[in-house]
């Protein structure tokens, strides 16, 4: 799947883009380099936000797709498209640092919910966002998602997901219903 759309390039993440994609969702949310962004989770967890196990196995599940989005041939963002049977959910979503704030998550997140809807037929998207993401959780409500009030307990112990600087954190789950 090849789409290009506002000067972008959407293709499906392969073996050979394991690398770079790890590196682009660490530099989005771990270490200084993400500092040069909003998203960054650098004052709340340390350590690594995945692993190249971690995305190869998001690009070989079989009804999940890892968008890369390309500009000039260069990945400059990518997200997780995963069916589970009345919806789709929505994750790994990171822009380059230098390129955030610029519009292109409008974009991206559009198009995600796009193929989700086309692909799959699925009349809803879901997420999680670490609950104290507040400035997070207001950019995605402004898109159409709303909080429910759900929460899932943070992984924490579990180093794969990083190393966490605050004992409050949890996952909040938020839907988008796909008209």
């Amino acid at each position: 799947m090849r789409t290009a759309r506002d000067g972008l390039t959407f293709r499906d993440a392969v073996d050979a883009d394991v690398d770079a994609l790890v590196a682009l969702v660490e530099s989005a949310y771990r270490g200084d380099s993400s500092r040069a962004g909003w998203t960054t989770e650098a004052d709340i967890l340390e350590g690594q936000r995945t692993d190249p196990e971690g995305v190869r196995a998001v690009v070989k599940a079989p009804d999940s797709r890892l968008l890369t989005v390309e500009r000039e041939g260069t990945p400059i963002a990518c997200c997780q498209v995963e069916h589970r049977g009345t919806y789709a959910y929505f994750g790994m979503f990171a822009v380059s640092p230098a390129l955030q704030g610029a519009g292109l998550g409008k974009v991206i997140i559009a198009e995600a919910e796009r193929l989700a809807r086309e692909t799959w037929g699925v009349t809803e998207m879901h997420m999680t966002v670490i609950s104290v993401r507040e400035d997070l959780i207001a950019w995605y409500e402004r898109r159409g998602y709303r909080r429910t009030g759900e929460t899932t307990p943070f992984p924490y112990g579990d180093e794969r997901f990083g190393i966490p600087l605050r004992e409050d954190l949890r996952f909040e789950l938020l839907v988008k219903p796909l008209a």
